[in-house]
């Protein structure tokens, strides 16, 4: 504890602001234990960047932590591109705080002799992966901390190719950001080099969007849509998406329109919750609309409610969106004409159908590690392949390859062309996924998520994955383990043969398991939040759409007893 105490010291010099001073000396005198959680460690610049809780200390987020971030990829950027003009282009969201740090961002940049783009005002997460490549920049930076509690905030980083940075960069950056003292900061902007942007990108971002989204659906005159931002950034391009791509009948919340970092309306601002969507479900019953979408707080991720089997608005999860979006995505280009050079992407932790639907259409599968700066990776290491679209269980999805990280501007105008079309055709978004269901194999997921604060939450979720490594399942539900996918040694091991096999995928702390039924269960920490997750996924045949019920409440069943051999009921 007095290396902490040390540590907190070293913040009452001149170089920090007086405020700065004055909180820590209030700290060290009255509260030991917010000093020692604010100060026990550095806030980590993790391989995407950073997203901590805010405030004073190196624990936190403030101008100080993320000026060192700054000032680490500034050395970094001024290494690697000696003798040009190197160019980033900085966007911000709804959260408390977020325009100040961004402008404290793009200060630190100009101070280093960095051409710096700055949004005027918030911005979508997709549109400043757009805008990268779009203005020919270096590196992007947003900050946000997503779909976290309001306390949040964050600092993503994208590179040249508009995507998150990736090995080797991560590394590299990481050094050159630990190998610096807070007063190695640069603060003295040089506002020359500050350049602020706004309505030139935002059109270009949209047309895309709407060509990258649109697919002629037909019945979009009888189509209605409730569309919510949950107090985010995605109120300043989903609506001009939508109408641009020809859908009038839109409904917008208004109570959560105003952007807003303290999200007044819902415990969570995260869509992957179905609190999220309560009142924008409960004003599709009251006006009969077909579709509901809401995004996160920096519309990287979309929720989506449509009418089930009885009329019923239904949540779809993330797993179920992306497989009807890649469905009709892969109908489309098959109609086309495929050049045989086409793939589709996910992650190792969503659901194996993915795979089951690249064999139907003849089409390459490629997964990766969670996160969308993996998927971005694979468009970047394979120039020559075409890639369609893909997304992940956590309500992410990208169309294309123009935004190079999941993108919930453009997937809600494509789920809208889906779910138009379906309505057309005599069908609906839902029973098109049962079809699916038909077409390729039940699957069906569970997440179970485990929060565990601060020092000790951390060493419990330490201790979980540990005991779930050394103590192997030996049979789920009654079916044979099969596989053992260890990603932090690289090696998957088949328990009944004892054949291994090298897993190609960068090393992480990822352990799944696998039953001679298909059935997986995989676990890993979150990589943002104080978390450990399971994700379980089982299957089956589903032999027609009139069995859907039953096959359904089957799977909820053996979901349901997974969960107690584990232990995670």
């Amino acid at each position: 504890m007095d290396n902490i105490l040390d540590t907190a010291k070293t913040w009452l010099t001149d170089f920090f602001d007086p405020a700065v001073k004055k909180e820590i000396e209030h700290l060290i005198a009255n509260d030991q234990e917010e000093l020692n959680d604010r100060f026990y460690k550095n806030m980590e610049f993790g391989t995407g960047g950073m997203r901590g809780v805010m405030g004073v200390g190196t624990n936190r987020i403030n101008k100080y932590t993320l000026g060192k971030s700054t000032q680490g990829l500034s050395n970094y950027l001024n290494k690697v591109y000696t003798g040009e003009e190197i160019k980033v282009v900085i966007a911000f969201d709804c959260r408390n705080n977020s325009d100040t740090l961004a402008r404290t961002v793009a200060e630190v940049f100009s101070a280093n002799g960095i051409k710096v783009f700055l949004f005027s005002e918030l911005r979508t997460t997709p549109e400043l992966s757009f805008a990268v490549r779009y203005l020919d920049c270096h590196a992007g930076i947003v900050l946000t901390a997503s779909h976290n509690p309001p306390e949040y905030n964050g600092y993503k980083v994208y590179w040249t190719d508009g995507g998150q940075i990736v090995p080797p960069q991560d590394g590299e950056i990481i050094a050159e950001i630990n190998a610096l003292g807070f007063e190695d900061i640069k603060f003295t902007a040089n506002n020359a080099l500050i350049q602020v942007i706004d309505k030139e990108v935002d059109d270009a971002f949209i047309q895309q969007s709407v060509q990258a989204g649109s697919f002629n659906a037909d019945g979009k005159d009888d189509f209605k849509i409730v569309f919510t931002s949950l107090h985010g950034t995605s109120i300043t391009a989903i609506p001009e998406v939508l109408k641009q791509g020809g859908y009038d009948n839109v409904t917008i919340i208004e109570e959560q329109a105003k952007p807003d970092g303290n999200f007044p309306t819902v415990k969570s601002p995260n869509p992957e919750e179905s609190e999220a969507l309560s009142m924008a479900v409960k004003k599709a019953e009251e006006i009969g609309a077909d579709m509901v979408v809401g995004t996160d707080p920096d519309s990287d991720r979309l929720g989506i409610a449509v009418r089930n089997l009885e009329g019923e608005m239904e949540i779809v999860n993330g797993n179920q969106a992306m497989v009807l979006m890649t469905k009709f995505l892969l109908e489309k280009r098959k109609e086309k004409g495929f050049k045989g050079n086409e793939f589709i992407a996910t992650t190792i932790v969503s659901t194996p159908m993915m795979e089951a639907m690249a064999k139907a259409y003849g089409v390459e599968f490629k997964t990766s590690l969670t996160g969308f700066k993996w998927i971005g990776k694979m468009i970047k290491d394979f120039p020559e392949s075409d890639f369609i679209g893909g997304g992940e269980e956590s309500f992410g999805y990208m169309v294309g390859d123009f935004v190079r990280d999941k993108d919930a501007v453009t997937s809600t105008l494509l789920a809208c062309e889906i779910a138009s079309q379906a309505k057309a055709n005599g069908s609906s978004f839902y029973k098109d996924l049962i079809q699916c269901y038909v077409d390729y194999g039940f699957y069906k997921e569970h997440l179970v998520s485990i929060t565990k604060k601060g020092i000790s939450g951390a060493e419990e979720i330490k201790q979980m994955l540990k005991d779930f490594k050394e103590n192997p399942v030996e049979s789920v539900a009654g079916s044979k383990v099969k596989w053992i996918e260890d990603y932090n040694t690289s090696i998957a091991k088949n328990v009944l043969t004892g054949e291994e096999k090298a897993i190609d995928i960068p090393k992480s702390n990822v352990l799944i398991y696998e039953t001679e039924d298909g059935t997986r269960i995989a676990a890993r920490p979150s990589g943002t939040e104080p978390k450990v997750k399971f994700y379980i996924s089982t299957n089956t045949k589903l032999e027609k759409t009139e069995d859907y019920k039953k096959v359904s409440a089957e799977l909820d069943q053996k979901i349901k007893n997974i969960l107690s051999e584990l232990n995670l009921g």
